[in-house]
């Protein structure tokens, strides 16, 4: 197979297609939205069976797995979608160094679970975290068949390897913590999504690796990498140290507390937002060349995906107080008030993800490492401030939101100067959805005073929410309603909006 001649075949009656685009971004939401609700499903019925120390095991054992799936990907599936060409040899080479860096990655955890083990004095971590490694090696292949399909912007292939893989790790989760297999059912829910997944994805897609491996290829597409893997390394470092310290410092039931609260709103942001950043990233690195094209399109996910996140987060946030005992349990209330907070951190999802994206669309992967330096060192000063000198759990969660805020400035500078898209301009886009938003809590709110029961109250003050938030968009003419709703009906008339 000649992935060259592929991506021209499949791409020639793509670029500059609307069609495509939207058809593309409508699977990935498919496939996120599908996903999103059959894990929070899980991870809700797994959250009543098992105890928050568990759950704390678990995202342990993830920072090292996290921390070696950006060394095995090296950012080089990144590189794979950017690069204007890609050839057969290109995705054999990328495929043998990240299984050859996977292999290495999985005997130094299996060596050292356990040291991890007694360092966080939980005996029952060493065989779980070795089981959960092989991900490593999993998605050294899976990488690559996904940058694939992405840059080929098929993304109903992933909808349907997302379906599978999901119903199959559900049953596999839920029967075995139904079965009292404590912690090794968080291990087996996440084994058998990654298997299921990769093996879902290699049925669908005509690429195989050879036994081929060019040095060339490896420089010029680690050239690129290089630099989205340092940047990974630092911000997957960053993401994991209030993890590695709350677990050491504080207990691993406050991790799991902690941890709980940031898996929501991460699911529901990640939903929407990661169903526009993927094919955002690959329209934009077609039209790299054209500036006003790729501000475009930046400037169009941006409106969007605030549009629909603003409101996601700021609804969470409200009905959380009742919505965590209600599903979760009344074990998991001291979670509450971490997931509120991250809801406000991934509100602002959508102004980091989409300026970076553009960086990355446009081959600039050195501006995104500078931007993650300085992004990462104010960071981590904060977090060690807040964990060894006030010593308070509550405030390293907060200061996740504080820095946050100073890097939504951060992100978007670069692009005033690369695509013309200033900050100003890009608050000014996104302010009117967080304005409507809060119109909308305060309206939910009020709804929260009556005497209801849970469901009944979560409900109404759901649907008191999504009135007052659209019916403010109807009213005041929202650019990007106005946009969704003209979307939605062009794609039922067979037709790409423009």
């Amino acid at each position: 197979m000649d992935v060259r001649n592929n991506d021209k075949n499949t791409a020639s009656g793509a670029v500059g297609s609307r069609h495509i685009i939207i058809s593309s971004l409508l699977w990935k939401m498919f496939e996120r939205g599908g996903n999103a609700v059959v894990q929070l499903a899980v991870q809700i019925v797994m959250a009543r069976l098992l105890a928050p120390e568990q759950f704390g095991m678990l995202s342990i054992m993830l920072v090292f797995v996290n921390l070696g799936n950006v060394v095995v990907q090296s950012g080089m599936n990144t590189a794979l979608i950017q690069a204007p060409e890609v050839r057969r040899v290109d995705c054999s080479t990328v495929f043998w160094m990240s299984f050859a860096v996977s292999a290495v990655l999985y005997a130094a955890v299996f060596l050292a679970a356990p040291a991890i083990s007694a360092f966080y004095a939980l005996p029952g971590l060493v065989w779980p975290l070795r089981a959960l490694a092989l991900l490593l090696v999993v998605n050294a292949y899976n990488a690559v068949q996904i940058a694939l399909i992405t840059r080929r912007l098929e993304m109903r292939k992933i909808f349907n390897a997302t379906v599978l893989s999901s119903a199959v790790s559900a049953a596999c989760g839920i029967g075995c913590a139904v079965a009292g297999a404590g912690v090794w059912a968080l291990v087996a829910q996440q084994l058998s999504y990654q298997v299921s997944n990769c093996l879902a994805h290699a049925a669908q897609l005509d690429w195989r690796p050879h036994l081929e491996f060019s040095a060339a290829s490896a420089r010029r597409l680690f050239g690129f990498g290089s630099r989205l893997l340092v940047s990974g390394l630092l911000d997957q470092g960053y993401q994991s140290l209030s993890d590695l310290i709350i677990g050491r410092q504080f207990s691993a039931a406050s991790l799991g507390y902690v941890s709980q609260g940031k898996r929501y709103p991460q699911a529901v942001g990640s939903l929407l937002d990661g169903a526009i950043q993927p094919v955002m990233l690959s329209a934009v690195s077609r039209v790299q060349d054209d500036a006003a094209q790729v501000k475009r399109l930046v400037r169009r996910a941006l409106k969007t995906s605030t549009y629909l996140i603003a409101p996601a987060m700021v609804l969470f946030a409200t009905v959380a107080p009742s919505l965590v005992p209600l599903l979760l349990g009344e074990q998991w209330r001291d979670s509450v008030w971490f997931m509120q907070v991250y809801c406000l951190v991934y509100a602002l999802l959508p102004i980091h993800t989409t300026n970076l994206q553009a960086l990355n669309g446009v081959g600039r992967s050195d501006l995104f490492l500078k931007l993650e330096v300085i992004k990462k060192g104010y960071g981590i000063a904060a977090i060690l401030l807040c964990a060894f000198v006030l010593c308070d759990v509550r405030a390293m969660v907060a200061s996740y939101f504080v820095t946050d805020v100073i890097s939504t400035f951060v992100n978007a500078w670069p692009n005033r100067r690369v695509i013309g898209y200033s900050y100003g301009e890009q608050v000014r886009d996104i302010f009117p959805a967080f304005l409507m938003a809060a119109a909308a809590a305060v309206a939910a709110s009020l709804v929260g005073l009556l005497a209801l029961p849970p469901a009944a109250l979560i409900a109404l003050q759901a649907l008191a929410f999504a009135a007052a938030y659209v019916g403010l968009s109807a009213l005041f003419r929202v650019e990007e309603y106005a946009y969704l709703v003209g979307t939605a009906r062009g794609m039922l008339r067979g037709r790409a909006p423009k």
